[in-house]
């Protein structure tokens, strides 16, 4: 019997660009598919996986709908991020051409991603809740008239033939992943470059946010994301969602840190994680 702490979790069916990504950072771990975000972070939680591997954003479309609820009250704590390149195809059942499609199914990430070309080849877009499980969909389908835009991995995997390479309408297409654990593991200060991750909620004030935030500026501490949104259940506050450049236990950090909990309430800033910055953060 697998030990838990060897498996880790991801969202969508085998092919998924999430199961891509768990083999490219823990190739040493058997990925676990489940159903929805709340199984993947809920099969952690419970000790059926040791990790999670978490979408967050994609750079053509944006942040992934929804995840940003979860994380805060998840319970687990970010340890590694990831890039992940995502160069999707438009799959077809053998058989099938760019004349016999007349439609399209993948996550509505996969569409919004491909939009253009899609548009352009004149097909109907039909969303799914995600791009492998398309791709399985179009397989046990076996219409010539309806493809997916998943990646190459769910091709092989489901006997796709590929009509279009590159579907996608902008060149460097990537998801950016979090990986997620039950126990924090934040490594030693050092000069490693470093990100940390943490949500809040400020004080009914004026200028509430821009005085939490003015702690970071003056001690030279650079934002590389600033979210918020409305936490379920509540209309009279926004949460914030952010990414920091710096190691929570650096000078500089724990200064700034001071001044975003002068103007939040007692315990609303919640530190998700500090973790080593992607490979592919600063690359050309």
């Amino acid at each position: 019997m697998t030990d838990p702490i060897n498996i880790i979790a991801f969202q969508g069916v085998p092919g998924a660009y999430s199961h891509m990504s768990c083999a490219a950072v823990k190739p040493e771990m058997i990925p676990l598919a489940c159903a929805s975000f709340e199984e993947m972070i809920l099969s952690v939680q419970e000790g059926r996986a040791g990790l999670a591997m978490v979408p967050v954003e994609n750079s053509i479309a944006g942040r992934v709908t929804d995840i940003h609820h979860l994380l805060p009250e998840s319970g687990l704590f970010i340890i590694a991020e990831h890039f992940q390149p995502v160069n999707h195809r438009l799959l077809a059942p053998k058989g099938a051409s760019l004349d016999t499609l007349v439609e399209v199914h993948s996550h509505a990430q996969g569409l919004a991603q491909c939009r253009k070309r899609l548009h352009k080849l004149g097909l109907r877009q039909m969303v799914h809740p995600d791009t492998a499980g398309a791709a399985k969909d179009v397989a046990a389908w076996n219409d010539p008239k309806i493809g997916a835009i998943a990646s190459s991995l769910a091709g092989e995997i489901y006997g796709l033939e590929t009509l279009v390479e590159n579907a996608e309408d902008a060149e460097r297409n990537t998801t950016r992943f979090l990986v997620m654990s039950r126990e924090a593991e934040t490594p030693p200060l050092s000069d490693m470059a470093m990100l940390t991750t943490m949500v809040f909620t400020v004080r009914s004030v004026p200028a509430a946010l821009y005085k939490a935030l003015g702690g970071f500026a003056t001690n030279g501490v650079n934002l590389t994301k600033l979210e918020s949104y409305m936490r379920p259940g509540s209309s009279a506050s926004a949460q914030f969602y952010v990414d920091v450049e710096g190691h929570i236990d650096s000078l500089a950090m724990q200064l700034a840190m001071e001044e975003l909990r002068f103007y939040c309430e007692d315990g609303a800033v919640s530190i998700l994680g500090t973790y080593p910055a992607g490979s592919a953060r600063n690359a050309d």
